[in-house]
């Protein structure tokens, strides 16, 4: 009896990875929003929030989880962005160190503001676990797009990440 739950959970786990290595999250167009949440962390996240408020697909961006020793003339310098930018538009949230941490601290900034739709900008295996975290702060009248940065995981961190995300979704489920 436990040989074989033990398979079947065994089961239930590689189709689940399977799933989730497959599908992973896709870039969004460039449908507006009134705000963009990007979350440190890896290539490319930074560029696309900051390509999209530029084109116009929303009022303000919050980029989460930025070192309290980084300046805003240094972002803007860094990712060819013009410093007006960072004093009209975009919030530095410093007081992020990880996932879990960046959906508060998204949840603190918008409480602030009256925003009704939201992107959510992170690598595309990153997707899943950081909404779930968001989702999860968020008053249900906000909505959350998915915005993902396509990117080539290996399979052992799509494993890791996998295992932490079912792990969050077990957590959530008896409300830690």
């Amino acid at each position: 009896m436990i040989v074989r739950l033990a398979a079947l959970a065994l089961l239930g786990w590689i189709l689940g990875f399977i799933w989730f290595a497959m599908f992973l999250p896709q870039p969004l167009d460039g449908r507006p929003t009134d705000a963009i949440v990007v979350l440190t962390g890896g290539a490319g996240r930074i560029d696309r929030g900051i390509a999209l408020l530029e084109e116009g697909a929303a009022k303000r961006m919050l980029i989460s989880g930025v070192d309290r020793a980084v300046r805003p003339s240094e972002l803007a310098a860094e990712y060819k962005a013009p410093e007006r930018l960072f004093t009209c538009c975009i919030t530095l949230g410093r007081e992020a160190i990880d996932t879990r941490s960046n959906a508060l601290e998204t949840a603190r900034w918008l409480e602030r503001r009256d925003y009704k739709t939201v992107r959510l900008i992170t690598t595309d295996w990153h997707m899943r676990r950081s909404a779930l975290e968001l989702r999860q702060t968020l008053p249900g009248r906000v909505q959350l797009v998915y915005d993902a940065v396509p990117s080539h995981p290996s399979l052992t961190m799509l494993a890791r990440e996998y295992n932490k995300y079912l792990l969050r979704r077990v957590a959530a489920l008896i409300g830690i």
